[in-house]
């Protein structure tokens, strides 16, 4: 087992290795000081995106696996369902470290998913676009941090719309749209 894939060592990490694996890839990193130290410095990232998580100081599209290792570190997620066209009136209180919202959609066939996001707040509008966002076709979902914990808590109630779209070389077809209503907690 030579030259491990990074995207083996992040299986090995989250826990998602399969168990006949798992034993020979941890021969592998005791014997060789090169992959231990990529799984180290993996471990460090981890940490890394763990810390600003916790604080409050990160917004992204993520994958359930990644919110399933957030939740065995321990933080506390707030979590919100929502169909295509649906609406959630949604907080976040002061003993959450994150709130995430997963997006229902049927993504059975689906290459590529982009959000399209609208945050109305004080009668300013902000657009913005996130390209090619991690899914789970067999969940039908799309997870988000939508705003950084420690911003949401500082904002005053206000509607975020999204809307997933499904792009390939045909274009983009409409997934949903999700409202998001936030009051303060």
């Amino acid at each position: 087992m030579h030259g491990i894939t990074l995207e083996t060592l992040i299986a090995y990490w989250l826990g998602e290795l399969p168990a006949a694996e798992e034993a020979p890839l941890e021969e592998h990193l005791f014997a060789c000081a090169g992959c231990s130290a990529r799984l180290e410095e993996l471990a460090a990232f981890a940490s890394g995106i763990r810390a600003v998580v916790r604080e409050g100081r990160v917004a992204a599209m993520i994958s359930a696996p990644f919110l399933e290792a957030l939740k065995r570190q321990g933080l506390r997620i707030r979590e919100y369902r929502v169909p295509p066209g649906g609406r959630v009136e949604c907080t976040l209180l002061a003993d959450d470290d994150a709130v995430v919202s997963r997006m229902q959609a049927t993504l059975t066939g689906v290459t590529r998913v982009d959000a399209l996001q609208r945050l109305e707040l004080g009668g300013e509008v902000r657009e913005m676009r996130l390209e090619d966002v991690p899914f789970d076709p067999a969940a039908g979902e799309v997870l988000t941090l939508p705003v950084a914990a420690a911003r949401l808590r500082e904002l005053p109630a206000h509607v975020m719309r999204v809307r997933l779209v499904a792009v390939d070389e045909a274009g983009e077809r409409s997934l949903g749209e999700y409202t998001f209503a936030h009051t303060p907690g």
